[in-house]
């Protein structure tokens, strides 16, 4: 490469790691119409008509209230998968482990709630006291899933990657046999049905939709409370550093091992809390979840691993989700070819934020400067445009 061309290169990669947050949403939504005029052209070279498919991809997603519920419930559980995963990846670890962590946590709700259900009255009371315990039951089992590969880095130098995709299988497996040897109750693997008043009701929504808008409210919060909790508390700074830049946490006298056990505890916690949800709001009993926790991963890397970019990241998916349903139903578009223009939705948009990444991976700039006084540099920050912001 040519001194011109690589210096270009640089001052490219130099613009887009500072872009600012106006710039990286005009980035986005650019990559979002090209991403669309792209996947135009393939279905009109496969024969279809565009306007005919994307007109039910969107219709699909917005069109009717019970399809927007449909929108919104896949939105809810994807930013709880993708907070999970934004949390250890802000912290310097790769959660590959997300899907077993929420798998786990579905299965202790589904059982918790059955055995205790008998033992509490019905109605609202039961309602109040088994809600709250199985969404509190799914966090820990999940949060101490996630800790074993937290604990195995910290103290044996474990590659977490490694370790919390085993752990994906194991979990599956723990739960495959529990429940088709053990509390099995039709041919199909999964538990019997918890009982009504323990399922998160839908508001507002028709109650076949399976969404509950307090849900969806709670977890818009959590998002607020997580990006609060790393830009302006303790706890999240010492978990960042402790990740990131070891020896500055090392030097500002902050515990690296235990730091990294209690992100990946975090992480593990938000996915247990995501299969939670999923018992309680969308099935009703414990059957096996879909890929959820693989899809917070790209949620996350989407969202730049920033909690509040999960949350239009995790809309985004909602909609290509549902709407990739209708046209499934609705027209004769093959199901292949329907996954290839999600697919290239996701990285149209996901292409700012990767070159944003591979800057920062080639030094052009520091995207989160973290300070050894416990805040952010104040020049940093302002050489990054605020990119941590967004």
């Amino acid at each position: 490469m040519s001194d011109g061309l690589r210096a270009r290169a640089t001052a490219g990669l130099e613009r887009l790691v500072g872009a600012s947050v106006l710039e990286r949403l005009a980035l986005s939504v650019t990559a979002l119409f090209a991403s669309l005029l792209v996947g135009a052209l393939l279905l009109l070279a496969s024969g279809y008509d565009p306007m005919f498919v994307y007109y039910y991809l969107f219709y699909g997603a917005v069109g009717t209230p019970f399809n927007v519920a449909l929108t919104l419930q896949q939105m809810t559980l994807l930013l709880l998968t993708g907070l999970a995963v934004a949390v250890s990846f802000r912290a310097g670890l790769f959660n590959i482990g997300t899907q077993g962590q929420l798998v786990l946590g579905a299965l202790a709700t589904a059982l918790t709630v059955l055995a205790v259900a008998p033992l509490v009255p019905g109605g609202l009371v039961g309602g109040l006291v088994l809600i709250p315990l199985g969404l509190l039951v799914g966090a820990v089992v999940g949060g101490a899933y996630g800790a074993i590969p937290g604990a195995l880095k910290a103290y044996a130098d474990a590659n977490e990657v490694i370790t919390t995709i085993m752990l994906n299988f194991i979990a599956t497996g723990i739960a495959f046999y529990l429940v088709n040897n053990y509390f099995r109750v039709s041919s199909t693997v999964a538990t019997e049905n918890v009982p009504g008043y323990a399922k998160l009701q839908p508001i507002l929504f028709h109650p076949s939709s399976s969404f509950s808008l307090l849900v969806f409210v709670a977890t818009l919060a959590l998002a607020l409370g997580v990006y609060y909790m790393f830009k302006n508390t303790s706890f999240g700074y010492e978990l960042r550093t402790s990740g990131l830049q070891p020896a500055a946490a090392s030097y500002a006298g902050v515990d690296a091992e235990r730091m990294t056990v209690a992100s990946m505890t975090l992480s593990g916690a938000i996915g247990g809390l995501a299969g939670a949800v999923y018992v309680l709001m969308v099935e009703g009993r414990y059957i096996a979840p879909p890929s959820l926790g693989f899809d917070g991963i790209t949620v996350s890397i989407l969202a730049g691993n920033n909690p509040l970019g999960v949350v239009p990241a995790a809309l985004l998916f909602g909609v290509l989700k549902s709407g990739g349903l209708t046209v499934g139903f609705e027209t004769d578009v093959p199901p292949e070819l329907i996954g290839v223009l999600r697919g290239l939705i996701i990285l149209f948009v996901a292409m700012p934020e990767f070159f944003r990444m591979l800057g920062g991976w080639a030094g052009v700039a520091d995207r989160d400067p973290v300070a050894t006084d416990g805040g952010e540099s104040d020049g940093a920050e302002a050489d990054s445009g605020g990119g941590d912001d967004a």
